[in-house]
């Protein structure tokens, strides 16, 4: 397989959820080292994102990550990816080699209100592995949009080691409606996400996924 090394440059258009996930449910995902941050009683913060890279990008492809929770190590904070698929295998190894990433390949298909009439809100993605749906996002068209620059920090492990790497993203974001679908045969059922408390579309986005370091030992015991 060919892929470039860190960072990435990926250049696109994302859908953003956020959800409130129960503690219990997603330490199974966690390595042990990891403390599950609680935003609530028993519950801590996750989402799924759904992204095209494109004309610009490193490489082009698209991307479903589900982020599971936030966690701390050492005093370091960061979102933990426990499922993570795209539909470009040199994606999946640059992922797996670089960041220790889980990646996958699965097919996406996007499907505009011309096209979906059944899709309640307008627009529709919808993820699949094989004859698997792992998830279906209906979202509305996104109208006010402002500037926003973030950067945030990730958790992964590779074979012997806890890494973290920073992603600098940047994109004109708005509010949108989201109704999102997770089938009971999708490997993520189990986190038993709901309805998003938000859902958030951005359009013109620039994310730079950087190289990891090693912040830790792992337990031989934990794999994805």
């Amino acid at each position: 397989m060919v892929y470039p090394p860190a960072p990435w440059n990926l250049q696109g258009y994302a859908v953003q959820t956020l959800q409130l996930v129960d503690v219990a449910r997603v330490r199974p995902l966690v390595p042990s080292e990891l403390e599950i941050v609680s935003l609530l009683p028993g519950k801590t913060l996750g989402g799924i994102y759904i992204s095209s890279y494109g004309l610009g990008s490193v490489m082009e492809y698209n991307e479903l990550i589900v982020v599971s929770a936030i966690v701390n190590y050492a005093g370091k904070w960061g979102a933990w990816i426990s499922h993570i698929y795209v539909d470009n295998p040199n994606s999946v190894a640059g992922g797996r080699e670089i960041w220790g990433l889980p990646k996958e390949l699965a097919t996406f298909s996007w499907e505009g209100s011309d096209s979906v009439k059944a899709a309640p809100l307008g627009y529709r993605v919808t993820v699949r592995q094989e004859n698997c749906q792992l998830c279906s996002l209906n979202y509305t068209q996104q109208s006010l949009a402002l500037p926003l620059s973030l950067s945030g920090k990730f958790f992964s492990a590779n074979r012997s080691n806890l890494l973290l790497f920073k992603g600098e993203f940047g994109s004109r974001i708005g509010l949108i409606r989201g109704q999102l679908e997770v089938a009971e045969e999708s490997p993520f059922a189990s986190l038993n996400l709901g309805q998003p408390l938000l859902t958030l579309g951005c359009e013109d986005m620039r994310l730079i996924a950087g190289a990891p370091e090693v912040v830790g030992n792992r337990s031989l015991e934990f794999s994805y």
